[in-house]
C-alpha cells in the first residue's frame, strides 16, 4: 500500500495514496479520513488555504495541534 506525508497547517499526517497513485512529492491533494482523493493545482490550493484562514480554521489547527 502506497502512503505519503501531507502537511496541513503545520501538522504532518500520513496519507493513504491507494485512490491517487499518481500523486507525487509537491502535489496538492484533497484528503478525507486519511485518504488522498484528488489532486488540485496550486491556485486552487491557495484559494482553499485563504478561505480556511479567513474562517480561522487553519490557524486553530496549527496553534492547537489539531481540530477543536
Amino acid at each position: 500500500m502506497r502512503t505519503g506525508k501531507a502537511s496541513f497547517g503545520g501538522i504532518i499526517k500520513d496519507v493513504n495514496l491507494a485512490y491517487l497513485p499518481e500523486a507525487g512529492v509537491g502535489d496538492y491533494v484533497i484528503v478525507h479520513v486519511g485518504f488522498a482523493l484528488s489532486r488540485i493545482d496550486e491556485e486552487e490550493a491557495e484559494k482553499v488555504f485563504s478561505y480556511l484562514k479567513e474562517i480561522g480554521d487553519l490557524e486553530s489547527h496549527s496553534n492547537q495541534g489539531g481540530p477543536k
